[in-house]
């Protein structure tokens, strides 16, 4: 039997191993959702139940990015394969929405003209697949159809308006608390405070337990869903640092790597993630009939401006809604790249505890010209922005999407590259391949795409999941 890298030296003292046929790492949105739906299909199936999954996390349910994060929901993608494996969530959002604490009020992408294109090509992409969505060109028209939602709407350089009609956010910790509801109905259990520290494997490369400072854990199938700490067990099985990608024919030249043609990417970068909270009454962002609008991202070229000059020559996005968990009116900005090799990133201690990767004054500055920029009333708000720790960081592969996929013969990866929340279909698709049944909406985002060249199509969003 070998161990792999990070395991805990020796056997002298160790405790008894317990035993599950299945362990899932992680106890966020992928974690518990895979649980839930596991256990149901192995009840229906007759081939155990809920008792033969155990699920371990270093502190607790949403411990990690799912618990920091702004619960948005939407299709709004310019890639096929990310729109079908959306709508799917979203029924799944939708079909418990008061459990799940979820707001089904919409979703508005606002776009400039560099990305009319892509949006008019994901709405009529929307209505193959009967996802409800409006869609409105020009600069004119879509500035009534937004003055009919906000009277107040005053943004420039806006060309279209995607209107997803389904989508729209939930409370984040009330939707986990859900799933590990439904979960422990099935009888799954969970170890909290259990730090996974490597994997005992047998000769042929498959894992046969899950290594904790709490002792080993024997097992048949491992599921890692750690998020924003992927890259340790991926470290642990000793898989690949950097990945081989072959440009696809007809992808746009950059002059280094001509069609065809295999370079190397590192496999894991980070991207930090810039979210906050003005600090008003959530009722202050209501549409014009009173109701909670839609979620509204916006996108443009336009410069950005406050009372001290430029904030930014643009292009630049924002996305924001009203929240009553956050306590105002809460949304983000565009990440930026952490530049630095993935294996020097500190990833702990994570989100609003990290000394390195919270949101500061530029963040505060921008969110709140932008907000001024698209609705009259945020002008003069910047000084409410709440000050507290905020923010995280996302683990992202070398196209930004996520990789659904089986390593180490018996270990599957649910890597989302920072798509995470919105995605809470995954876990019930992963628990059929679990079984046996392979998936085809995950079969776009297996590993080998990288190498046989069947990336993702890129937009010209501003934003690197989009």
């Amino acid at each position: 039997m070998k161990r792999s890298r990070g395991n805990a030296n020796g056997d002298a003292n160790r405790p008894a191993k317990a035993q599950a046929k299945y362990v899932i790492i992680g106890a966020g949105i992928h974690g518990l959702s895979t649980a839930w739906h596991l256990a149901s299909e192995l009840r229906a199936s007759g081939r155990g139940g809920g008792r033969d999954i155990l699920i371990i996390d270093k502190t607790g349910i949403g411990g990690g990015a799912s618990g920091i994060a702004c619960g948005v929901i939407r299709n709004n993608y310019f890639q096929p394969a990310m729109r079908e494996l959306m709508a799917h969530s979203v029924a799944v959002w939708e079909s418990d929405a008061a459990g799940f604490s979820y707001h089904p009020v919409g979703y508005l992408q606002i776009s400039h003209e560099a990305m009319r294109e892509d949006v008019a090509s994901i709405h009529e992409q929307q209505r193959a697949i009967g996802y409800d969505s409006t869609f409105v060109e020009g600069a004119r028209a879509s500035h009534a159809y937004m003055r009919r939602i906000f009277d107040d709407w005053q943004a420039r350089g806006i060309t279209s308006v995607l209107h997803e009609h389904r989508g729209g956010y939930a409370n984040n910790m009330a939707s986990l608390r859900r799933l590990w509801a439904r979960a422990a109905a099935e009888g799954v259990r969970l170890r909290t405070g259990a730090l996974h520290q490597g994997f005992e494997r047998d000769a042929s490369g498959a894992v046969t337990a899950v290594v904790t400072d709490q002792g080993s854990i024997a097992c048949e199938r491992v599921v890692v869903a750690t998020g924003p700490w992927v890259q340790r067990q991926w470290a642990m099985l000793d898989l690949p640092t950097v990945t081989r990608v072959r440009r696809p024919d007809g992808a746009r030249p950059d002059g280094a790597h001509p069609d065809g043609a295999l370079h190397e990417v590192t496999t894991w970068s980070y991207w930090a993630l810039q979210e906050g909270t003005l600090d008003v009454d959530p009722g202050t962002l209501t549409d014009n009939a009173g109701r909670l609008p839609p979620v509204v991202h916006v996108d443009t070229d336009e410069p950005l401006r406050d009372e001290r000059g430029l904030v930014t020559g643009g292009p630049w996005g924002i996305y924001y809604k009203p929240d009553f968990h956050f306590g105002g009116v809460q949304g983000g900005a565009m990440p930026y790249e952490i530049e630095k090799p993935g294996s020097e990133v500190a990833v702990d201690p994570y989100g609003p505890l990290s000394p390195d990767f919270v949101v500061g004054e530029d963040f505060y500055r921008l969110w709140t010209a932008a907000l001024a920029f698209c609705q009259r009333r945020f002008e003069g708000r910047n000084h409410l922005m709440k000050r507290g720790p905020s923010g995280g960081i996302g683990s992202f592969t070398p196209d930004s999407f996520p990789v659904f996929d089986t390593f180490a013969d018996n270990v599957y990866f649910i890597a989302d590259s920072n798509h995470g929340y919105k995605m809470i279909g995954v876990g019930a698709l992963v628990a059929k391949e679990l079984m046996g049944r392979p998936q085809a909406l995950l079969e776009p985002f297996r590993y080998r795409r990288f190498a046989e060249g069947r990336l993702h199509p890129t937009s010209h969003s501003p934003f690197p999941w989009s």
